[in-house]
């Protein structure tokens, strides 16, 4: 399993798998073809279905160059390696094929030529909760140890750039106003959402205040601004929204909430290697889902929770967002997907809470929710996958 570095990327919104995977490989392909006088990128699948909304199109011509670079779109191919697929080929003066390279966004910002996760460099020796957690047992340790451990050094320096980019997404996102890009006309929540929370007091406070943290990220995200990837751009407000939380309302000190999302990595990790964080194969119980089950663990770790107790949490989070379809109105990052964020944190918070009352003992582990959301997502209708071809994407397209 690598490293938890690869779970958090900071970059431009709105999506992991739709903007910054193209951008990257845009990036690789120019690279390696600098003396070609003219591009074309060939989307496929979910690239191609909601490319536009999710601004692939401006992502991969920002690094090619709008003048030379044509993009054709294909929504209805699908690479049978993987629904998100992209084909390069770069030409020469004489209009003769320098290169032609076919490659796949495969989630959280990350490239596959064969659309299969393949492990960098193996960080873990385990890839299971069920072995993490009985290591952690038997040493006496908790899962931020674990991380401690095994990693490099520098991973804890990396994890202090991912909270300062968190925390400075978050006060942005309520400092800002407006109507969010895209066409919808949807108007930004999280700053009303915020001044009204000061009017509540105790959980009412509390929970109103998740909302507008939440809110705040996921608007960043969709008008393109600077996110943290946790594990995606399309999710990315759920983690933030709670530590920033338990930081206002409880007076974590930075080191903790650091420690609390080198958890949450691990969580995330074990989802990505065993099942998949792509909206595009297994819709967005793979995302929103995923992100819960980070939050709600870390959220455990903030409160002195045991390891078992963590476990529980990660389970309960992502068990109760199983079938969650990705179905996303005009193809944009928007509707239902702020949303989400926001209901996504305040679900950590109560996984938090309902696993610091039991015991750690449950039926159902971590590993089979896993395993039950990988089945679930590829049983799924493919409409229901990132294409904004079903669901709420096509009933509110119709109104």
């Amino acid at each position: 399993m690598e490293s938890i570095k690869e779970i958090f990327k900071i970059g431009r919104g709105p999506s992991s798998s739709h903007t910054m995977a193209p951008a990257l490989a845009s990036e690789q392909f120019l690279e390696r073809n600098k003396g070609a006088s003219f591009f074309s990128v060939t989307l496929y699948g979910s690239l191609a279905a909601t490319g536009e909304g999710h601004m692939t199109d401006k992502a991969i011509l920002d690094v090619l160059g709008k003048e030379r670079t044509k993009i054709l779109w294909e929504p209805e191919t699908f690479l049978p390696q993987h629904p998100n697929g992209l084909r390069f080929e770069s030409y020469d003066n004489e209009g003769e094929t320098m290169e032609s390279w076919t490659t796949f966004s495969i989630g959280g910002g990350d490239l596959s030529d064969s659309g299969e996760r393949k492990s960098g460099t193996t960080v873990y020796p385990h890839s299971k909760m069920k072995d993490i957690l009985e290591w952690c047992q038997a040493n006496g340790r908790t899962f931020w140890e674990y991380v401690d451990i095994h990693e490099e050094n520098d991973v804890w320096d990396y994890l202090a750039e991912v909270w300062k980019a968190m925390t400075d997404s978050v006060e942005r996102g309520l400092d800002k106003e407006g109507v969010l890009p895209g066409g919808l006309n949807l108007s930004r929540k999280a700053a009303s959402f915020y001044i009204k929370a000061k009017g509540y007091q105790g959980s009412m406070q509390r929970r109103s205040m998740t909302f507008s943290f939440a809110l705040a990220v996921s608007e960043e995200n969709a008008s393109g601004g600077i996110v943290v990837t946790a594990p995606t751009c399309g999710s990315s407000g759920v983690l933030p929204g709670l530590l920033y939380l338990n930081r206002k309302f409880y007076d974590f000190s930075d080191s903790r909430i650091i420690k609390a999302i080198a958890t949450a990595g691990l969580i995330g990790n074990i989802i990505k290697t065993n099942a998949s964080i792509s909206g595009a194969e297994v819709g967005c119980q793979g995302e929103v889902g995923s992100a819960c089950a980070m939050a709600a663990g870390a959220g455990v770790q903030l409160f002195g929770g045991t390891p078992a107790q963590i476990e529980y949490a990660a389970s309960i989070g992502i068990e109760h967002f199983l079938g969650l379809t990705c179905d996303p109105v005009c193809g944009l990052v928007q509707i239902p997907c702020i949303e989400r964020n926001a209901f996504g944190a305040t679900r950590a918070v109560d996984a938090n809470m309902y696993a610091l009352l039991s015991d750690g003992k449950h039926l159902v582990s971590f590993d089979t929710v896993v395993e039950a959301m990988k089945r679930t997502g590829h049983d799924l209708p493919r409409i229901y996958k990132e294409t904004a071809a079903g669901g709420l994407a096509e009933l509110v397209g119709k109104v």
